[in-house]
């Protein structure tokens, strides 16, 4: 059989009990690594939550849903909010309208810095950042209420229990200074032009929803099928949405661990300091994974180490190599280039 033949093989993922055993043995090592994070501490709410748990929900475009562990279990999806808030300015604010508030380019600094945006008279790196989303909830805030988003919500999450968390957004809105401040440095370089109180009690209801491991998963299959749902046929945003998300991801979404991230995984995925990841395997998958210890970028660490788990034996990394595990991990790339003298 022809490596093409291999590659389309696996491309489909119809072998269920095969692709449970992968998550299961990933579940284990994954495991390992929450000890060596932490819960966000800095929403008071967020530093309640028990560390240890995980969950995942792995829904293949072809083959069943598979969901394992602490995948039904409710949390905020703070930054993952943004997702939700990008594909609906694009579809109704346009992405002419959307790209002259905000960029497209990885920022290389911490998801709440204010630092290079304080430096010149640039608008946000990209939608992503609290910056960024920011300046995409301003143009929501004219066009659509927090309960039109919610409805939207559950329906491309496919959740109808996805609810505001009250609680934790009391606590966001109660230590949010920092986006505070930078919500009025972009109205003072005009990108915020409505009421900049009012646009930041959109942005945290937004971080402050609740969903699961599944909800997430949903969202990612409709994201990985060209925003068609593989259960209804319906389209929840137009290809070009669908697009341009799934690119973000891939070069922004883990923030500024985003491009080691693209190098060792190769699946665009947003990251929440909820615990939440949603990661898109185009063509293939969503999935949905809930770890609340993060790292020091404030990626789910149990979370990304699964991810890692299974990128390529799942045939999910956007460049998928069969043998890319192995490299990596001996760093044979540099030997490679030596022995054919490139270097």
């Amino acid at each position: 059989m022809s490596d093409k033949k291999i590659v389309d093989k696996q491309y489909q993922i119809e072998d269920t009990e095969h692709s449970r055993q992968i998550l299961e043995k990933a579940m284990e090592v994954a495991m390992k690594e929450i000890p060596k994070g932490h819960v966000a501490t800095y929403i008071p709410e967020l530093g309640k939550v028990d560390p240890n748990q995980l969950g995942v929900c792995f829904y293949p475009l072809k083959g069943d849903k598979i969901c394992i562990g602490d995948y039904d279990v409710r949390f905020t999806m703070q930054s993952v909010s943004k997702v939700i808030m990008l594909i609906v300015a694009l579809e109704i604010c346009g992405l002419d309208n959307v790209f002259r508030k905000v960029g497209a380019e990885p920022s290389g600094e911490a998801f709440d810095s204010l630092v290079e945006l304080d430096k010149n008279d640039a608008k946000p790196y990209n939608p992503l950042i609290n910056s960024g989303a920011l300046a995409v909830s301003s143009l929501l805030l004219p066009e659509v209420s927090f309960q039109d988003m919610l409805r939207y919500t559950r329906r491309v999450c496919s959740d109808p229990e996805i609810d505001l968390n009250r609680t934790v957004y009391d606590s966001e809105m109660a230590t949010c200074s920092r986006n505070r401040s930078i919500s009025y440095l972009l109205e003072s370089k005009g990108i915020i032009a409505t009421d900049v109180e009012d646009n930041l009690k959109l942005y945290t209801k937004m971080c402050s929803m609740n969903v699961t491991a599944d909800s997430l998963a949903n969202l990612a299959n409709k994201l990985a099928n060209d925003g068609v749902s593989t259960v209804d046929g319906k389209r929840y945003m137009s290809s070009i949405t669908a697009r341009i998300v799934k690119t973000l991801l891939l070069t922004c979404g883990m923030y500024d661990g985003s491009g080691t991230f693209a190098i060792k995984v190769g699946i665009p995925t947003k990251s929440g300091v909820g615990g939440g990841l949603l990661a898109v395997s185009d063509k293939r998958a969503g999935i949905g994974v809930f770890s609340p210890a993060l790292d020091a970028q404030g990626n789910s660490i149990a979370g990304c180490k699964l991810l890692r788990e299974i990128a390529n034996k799942l045939c999910l990394n956007l460049f998928y190599d069969p043998e890319w595990d192995k490299k990596i991990e001996e760093e044979t790339v540099i030997t490679n280039l030596r022995e054919h003298s490139v270097m």
